[in-house]
């Protein structure tokens, strides 16, 4: 199966502002085969993780912090947003390893803000 490539939500300022730091929409992702997950946001968030490790998946909700846009997180739950809406938060069972700035870190929780949440959604959500 060809990988499904879902973009990040960026809000206008943080488009801008994540691309000067190397977090803008060309190096950021959620990527989707049969088999895998993997997200980016440039250097500052990598996780790769097998899709059946996916449990509860729904949309997000979001927060004053989410608007800030960039990787934020910690103790397994993190964000991964360009954009305060558009989020889908993903549960993982067990645990994947994900990097934030290069540094290892546990990954229990995701939400991701993607332009086409729903369709996110629904490819990831257990048949």
């Amino acid at each position: 199966m060809a990988s499904t490539r879902f973009a990040i939500r960026y809000s206008t300022l943080n488009r801008t502002v994540l691309a000067l730091l190397g977090m803008g929409a060309a190096r950021s992702g959620v990527w989707v085969d049969g088999e895998t997950v993997r997200v980016a946001m440039g250097w500052g968030f990598r996780a790769e993780f097998p899709r059946q490790d996916v449990h509860p998946v729904d949309p997000g909700t979001g927060t004053v912090l989410d608007s800030l846009g960039g990787v934020h997180g910690w103790d397994g739950r993190w964000i991964v947003s360009g954009a305060p809406d558009g989020l889908v938060r993903v549960d993982l069972t067990p645990e994947a390893r994900a990097r934030v700035m290069g540094i290892p870190v546990r990954l229990a929780s995701l939400r991701v803000s993607v332009e086409d949440a729903p369709t996110l959604t629904s490819v990831l959500s257990p048949t």
